[in-house]
């Protein structure tokens, strides 16, 4: 599903705010049933909760009914911890009753990775999809609306008075209610709700995320995943997240290569899974982390912090050592922090008095717990270079106070806090958490954080104004090449017909000539201008140089003759012989470019890919390549260049021009829109080398190999 109704956001909207919860498979025990219970008759005051269970009459002192049908009225959720068998008559009793959402506790369904736990998921999800009665699980540990104090949980932990902006969606339920929530309750981070999605029969994690869109409550996501059900839908989910301006962070985990399939391209066999997903999240606006701590941080940072006015980063602290660590940690990952401006500077100096150091960052020494510490932050917010402040300081009561208050003094800017003291000072440290100033604990997180926070509103700044590149309308000679050549479906086209087809998508291609015999070889040598190049145009056979099938920079005509030769002998004995030898392609040869290759691929779950990297067979060794999905503008095409190491070759080396990197562009592009435009039908396409002239020169593909679907 990639659309989302009423009736489904209605039912998630039933799960997390409902007025009336039954708890089937209650029990005075405290097992899942009896937690769960325990856990929704903390908000009794506000919502009616129902134990629902034939053995008894009453559970925890709640009158307990028989089945869902007794029930005076129609629950808003219906929570099911029963054994595995006996869900589907729960959810059919609950369908009756008029119920529109469910959360599945029970366990004993794919999970266990048998044929009959796999037919029984399949029987919930076949369910709901027929009743519309939504379905969150099974196997999770349930949801609970943080910020109203009302848990839909089986969790044995609780956490009042903790509620905030940071939306928690997890697969793991286990992780949702356990380290993440613990963590949160340590570190003072609110969260608005907290979502655990199971074995997702029927609602899956991108569904959630969509719900918390609309939430105002909630500022931030934060998830926690190991695959996506539907990976284009989440990628639908997180467009829509930049349009809303709702930041998404997120451990993927999982990182494992694609299977050791017959990639019959570079491009195929260098697209490893990991690195595609963290392309696209990237592409996407996603902050991808990895780990707890780092999740909960960097969300938080972002749901109290507006965005950066400026680059520049501010810090201040007590110690020069601290100072100048925190400055290395950022400078490390690529953050400024600018020099003061002279009004700061003297401003500072003014304050200290000769003592401390009036800098950025600034060791203020024992004027960091004095009360003309705000006026020195102030000095510090006011210089127009400094988008961001940080205080780096073992706090205090009356530090904290200090910073505390200089978020309403300061002017309207992201403000974090180092802590450097011992975590049992919690003084101080609670003061911070409770103002909901984002508090960091070593330098390299804070410096991560913030990296986040200005790449997030970077992004999203372009992608407020570009928005996202669709797919063009795909014109009549395009179709007409593609679905001739698709009829080849699963073998390497030939070079010459691999250049064709690319062709007709504007990307420029070597003059060249192909040939039956060899004083058709010569004529079309002294047509082309020598030195040429010679290959035997074969199919299925993509790495031709090592099947001795290229010749280079032959000078005349009688290296012609001698080439041709050789290169009909050597595919006869790489086995390239009537149909599969088209003939013996003469072509100029590119001599002040600068080679990359450009490629595509093609993943079940996410779609057509598109790779840049460094040309030649060092692409392989060194793995210097970029990835997006398909299709991209002309900003990404410019973001990708410039992701790559060996790029740089591009902007001039050692006497050598610079090249036409507008070109380049361009042509990643066209080439992004051919992948998307032939969805379903290209499989893989490498264009390896493509010569990138001097600047206004343009491109120029001297190689290609394309390979459409089985």
């Amino acid at each position: 599903m990639t659309t989302w109704t009423a009736d489904q956001l209605s039912s998630i909207h039933n799960m997390l705010n409902p007025r009336s919860i039954a708890v089937v498979g209650a029990s005075p025990r405290m097992a899942y049933g009896g937690r769960m219970l325990a856990a929704a008759l903390k908000a009794s005051a506000r919502v009616n909760v129902y134990p629902v269970n034939p053995r008894y009459e009453e559970v925890q002192g709640v009158q307990c009914y028989p089945s869902v049908t007794a029930l005076p009225e129609t629950p808003d959720v219906v929570c099911v911890v029963v054994s595995s068998e006996q869900v589907l008559d729960v959810l059919n009793e609950s369908h009756q009753k008029g119920t529109k959402a469910a959360v599945v506790i029970s366990a004993g369904f794919s999970e266990r990775g048998t044929q009959e736990g796999r037919d029984l998921q399949a029987q919930v999800t076949a369910f709901a999809r027929e009743s519309g009665l939504r379905i969150s699980g099974p196997n999770c540990l349930g949801l609970a609306n943080v910020k109203d104090d009302i848990w839909v949980s089986a969790s044995s932990r609780g956490a009042e008075g903790l509620g905030g902006s940071v939306g928690l969606v997890c697969q793991s339920g286990a992780s949702a209610f356990g380290p993440f929530l613990n963590r949160a309750i340590d570190s003072g981070i609110g969260l608005s709700y907290i979502i655990s999605t199971g074995n997702e029969a029927d609602l899956d994690f991108s569904d959630f995320v969509r719900y918390l869109l609309d939430d105002d409550d909630t500022k931030v996501i934060a998830g926690f995943v190991e695959g996506f059900k539907d990976a284009k839908k989440f990628i639908k989910v997180a467009k829509l997240a930049a349009e809303r301006g709702k930041p998404i962070i997120l451990i993927k985990i999982g990182r494992s290569e694609l299977g050791a399939k017959a990639a019959q391209s570079h491009t195929a066999a260098l697209t490893g899974l990991d690195a595609l997903y963290d392309a696209a999240l990237t592409q996407y606006g996603v902050i991808r982390v990895s780990d707890y701590d780092e999740l909960l941080e960097v969300a938080n940072l972002l749901s109290n912090s507006p965005a950066p006015a400026a680059k520049g980063l501010a810090v201040v602290s007590h110690s020069g050592g601290i100072s100048s660590l925190t400055a290395d940690m950022c400078g490390q990952i690529g953050l400024d922090l600018p020099v003061l401006n002279d009004a700061a500077r003297d401003g500072i100096n003014s304050v200290l008095k000769g003592f401390g150091w009036a800098s950025n960052p600034s060791d203020v020494t024992g004027f960091a717990n004095s009360d003309s510490f705000p006026e020195i932050m102030q000095f510090m917010a006011n210089d127009p270079a400094m988008g961001t402040l940080v205080v780096a300081s073992s706090g205090g009561d009356s530090q904290a106070t200090q910073v505390i208050a200089q978020r309403d003094l300061a002017k309207e800017m992201p403000l974090a806090f180092l802590w450097t003291g011992s975590r049992q000072e919690t003084a101080g440290l609670d003061m911070l958490k409770k103002a909901s100033i984002p508090v960091f604990y070593t330098p390299n997180r804070l410096a991560s954080g913030i990296r986040s926070l200005i790449d997030y509103h970077d992004w999203l700044g372009h992608r407020g104004t570009s928005g996202f590149p669709e797919t063009t309308a795909i014109n009549a000679e395009q179709q007409a090449a593609a679905t001739k050549l698709a009829a080849t479906s699963g073998i390497a086209l030939s070079e010459h017909h691999s250049k064709g087809l690319i062709g007709k998508w504007g990307v420029p291609i070597t003059r060249e000539s192909l040939v039956q015999n060899a004083d058709d070889a010569v004529a079309a040598a002294g047509e082309i201008g020598y030195p040429v190049a010679m290959k035997a145009d074969v199919i299925n056979l993509p790495h031709k140089t090592d099947a001795g099938l290229v010749m280079l920079g032959l000078k005349d005509g009688a290296a012609v003759r001698e080439a041709f030769d050789m290169l009909k002998s050597n595919a006869a004995q790489a086995g390239a012989v009537g149909q599969g030898l088209n003939g013996i392609s003469v072509q100029e040869m590119i001599v002040d470019g600068v080679e990359v290759i450009v490629g595509v691929s093609y993943d079940s779950q996410l779609g057509p890919t598109i790779l840049f990297g460094s040309g030649g067979v060092m692409v392989e060794v060194y793995n210097d390549v970029a990835l997006r999905l398909c299709p991209i503008d002309k900003s990404d095409a410019l973001a990708m260049i410039s992701d790559v190491k060996g790029a740089r070759l591009l902007e001039g080396f050692r006497g050598r021009l610079a090249a036409d990197i507008d070109a380049l562009a361009d042509t990643l592009v066209r080439v992004s829109q051919m992948a998307a435009q032939l969805e379903g039908s290209l499989a893989e396409l490498d264009i390896n080398p493509l010569m990138v002239l001097p600047k206004g020169q343009g491109v120029k593909a001297a190689d290609a190999v394309a390979v459409f679907q089985v």
